[in-house]
């Protein structure tokens, strides 16, 4: 299944995080735990299952949130409200897709297409991925009410495919101004 393509974006996929295992539980006070995570070349999708390896893989609770984006404008913005410097690292914010280029947002309710060199997936565009309370204990004080509105995209997989990391193309039914995606990213201001 393909959804209705009208309008093509040119993006990057910066990072592809898989990570096996749960870094974020229990209390942020506690710190979190020390588990592998891999910021990968490929990955490999399976429709209604998530990024084979990944920790929400065939989970049943998260069958409709099983990959996460994240706008690295979103993680720039969050750095300068922060005032930090230099930017933390973004696999910090443990999304599993980190893209520059387009805003997120508008693609919720809707079915998209990522391209790569490597492959293409369907992905229906979720909820949003709020972001947790771990954020001001592994990024800075402040991060988690500072990714408010802008943490992320939770998506189901509709087709199976594998993404390689690097330059892109995102095929959408929804027409979105990338020069002005950026922007409302950065300062957390809704598009019209």
């Amino acid at each position: 299944m393909s959804p209705a393509v009208a309008h093509v974006y040119e993006i990057e996929l910066l990072h592809l995080l898989v990570s096996p295992e749960h870094a974020y539980f229990g209390r942020p006070r506690d710190g979190a735990a020390d588990v592998e995570t891999h910021d990968a070349t490929s990955v490999d999708l399976v429709a209604g299952k998530g990024i084979r390896g990944d920790r929400f893989y065939g989970k049943a609770a998260h069958m409709d949130a099983a990959v996460t984006l994240l706008a690295h404008e979103a993680w720039v913005g969050v750095a300068e409200d922060l005032g930090l410097d230099p930017v933390p690292d973004v696999l910090l914010a443990r999304r599993n897709l980190v893209v520059r280029g387009i805003e997120l947002d508008p693609l919720r309710g809707n079915d998209f297409t990522i391209e790569t060199a490597g492959g293409s997936v369907v992905l229906h565009g979720g909820r949003p991925a709020a972001p947790c309370a771990w954020m001001d204990r592994v990024v800075a004080p402040g991060a988690h009410a500072a990714l408010r509105g802008r943490g992320g995209l939770r998506c189901r997989v509709v087709t199976d495919g594998r993404l390689v990391r690097g330059p892109a193309r995102l095929l959408s039914p929804v027409e979105m101004d990338p020069a002005r995606a950026a922007d409302a990213v950065l300062r957390r201001t809704p598009l019209p």
